[in-house]
């Protein structure tokens, strides 16, 4: 696999230093995407990142970004060498963007992730500063579709994703590298910016295509309204990988 453009994140993990701290398996994966200006992006991130670029032609414009709804399942959440069981099998729904900071690292930004277990979105609340929030999700597959539904907790929010899956991809492209290939997220907590690492093998990589949509995260978490409305510029879909998460610094 190559990466095409001229700056960005390396389409392979570049490997974490010193042991994770957490690893999971993350099951089913559905990445669907809006091309934005980076003007909508920009406000909503922490001090010390903007908005990573690239165009659609797999080339970076300088204007254009991403903004991804992403549904998966967790399963086999691991604090190395503990198992914590079934409590770490759970559905999750987030809201991210893409972010480089002042020292060039690539990663994304979550806006919003909703979990569909009390104690993980606790736990992860309090460990990381994440804006994880309670909801009641579900995941289901049939008939070459994966289907994810969740509500939040105390709110109206809701999302609802049914996907078709379609062909393999032997070799993604740029832009599909840059929307799955990010290893770290930047977080803001205590009044710094910190970027917490990842690793994992390749995705494995299939196109995919909207059966229905109706999502209000991404309204709630001050992105465009109406965004979710339009077709997608990118629907992808994995059976998945195992990440590990080194320390934020």
């Amino acid at each position: 696999m190559t990466d095409a453009r001229p700056t960005g994140a390396p389409p392979v993990a570049p490997g974490l230093t010193g042991r994770p701290w957490i690893e999971q398996a993350w099951r089913d994966v559905v990445f669907v995407h809006w091309r934005v200006d980076v003007s909508a992006v920009a406000p909503l991130l922490p001090a010390g990142t903007r908005p990573d670029t690239l165009g659609v032609d797999g080339t970076d414009d300088g204007v254009t970004t991403w903004v991804g709804l992403i549904a998966f399942r967790f399963e086999d959440t691991r604090f190395p060498p503990v198992s914590v069981g079934s409590i770490g099998d759970f559905v999750e729904i987030n809201v991210r963007v893409y972010t480089v900071d002042d020292r060039g690292q690539h990663g994304v930004v979550f806006l919003s992730l909703d979990a569909g277990k009390l104690a993980p979105t606790l736990g992860a609340r309090v460990a990381t500063g994440l804006p994880y929030r309670w909801a009641i999700a579900e995941q289901r597959s049939h008939d070459g579709r994966v289907a994810y539904a969740m509500r939040r907790h105390g709110t109206h929010l809701r999302s609802l994703l049914d996907v078709r899956v379609e062909e393999p991809i032997p070799e993604p492209t740029a832009l599909e590298t840059f929307l799955t290939a990010r290893w770290g997220m930047h977080v803001r907590r205590g009044g710094r910016t910190r970027f917490w690492p990842n690793e994992h093998e390749s995705w494995p990589l299939h196109r995919a295509s909207v059966v229905s949509l109706r999502d209000d995260l991404i309204g709630a978490a001050g992105l465009p309204l109406g965004l979710t409305t339009l077709e997608p510029d990118s629907v992808l879909y994995s059976p998945g990988v195992t990440t590990r998460f080194g320390l934020g610094r």
